[in-house]
């Protein structure tokens, strides 16, 4: 698989996860809420899962538009919010497991762990650009005729 291939891959995954996680907490915000990784936080609250769906699904936008154009810039910028909101995502929830199993706590910081490690590498693969070139056109600087 090509650098850009699975950049394209990577980045396909992460959009289709906000996608789907935006439209279920603004959709089934009830049903979220349920989730036992959820549940054990603050009282329910809808308008503020509201607004994080609606975060989600506008992350996803800028994700989908990333996979669609590859275009580095947006490539770079998407990858580089969805790290920022993941790593906050992640040093929230570790510092709020007590409430969870120790298997349950280690299985949702390996799951948060991986929403950090991904966008990571993705962002090391597009930084250096090779993932950019056209086929055919590696060090011409010009696009192949």
């Amino acid at each position: 698989m090509s650098g850009r291939a699975a950049l394209r891959a990577g980045l396909g995954l992460l959009a289709g996860g906000q996608v789907v996680l935006g439209l279920w907490i603004l959709l089934l915000p009830e049903l979220f809420w349920k989730w036992p990784w959820v549940s054990h936080l603050p009282p329910y609250n809808e308008h503020l899962l509201q607004d994080f769906g609606g975060a989600s699904l506008a992350l996803g936008v800028v994700l989908c538009a990333a996979v669609a154009t590859m275009e580095r810039r947006l490539v770079l910028t998407a990858l580089v919010a969805y790290l920022v909101s993941s790593v906050a995502h992640l040093l929230f929830h570790a510092r709020h497991l007590e409430p969870l199993s120790a298997a349950s706590a280690a299985g949702f910081l390996a799951l948060l762990g991986a929403a950090v490690l991904l966008p990571a590498v993705l962002v090391w693969l597009a930084a250096d650009g090779t993932a950019f070139r056209e086929p055919g056109s590696a060090g011409t600087g010009r696009r192949p005729e």
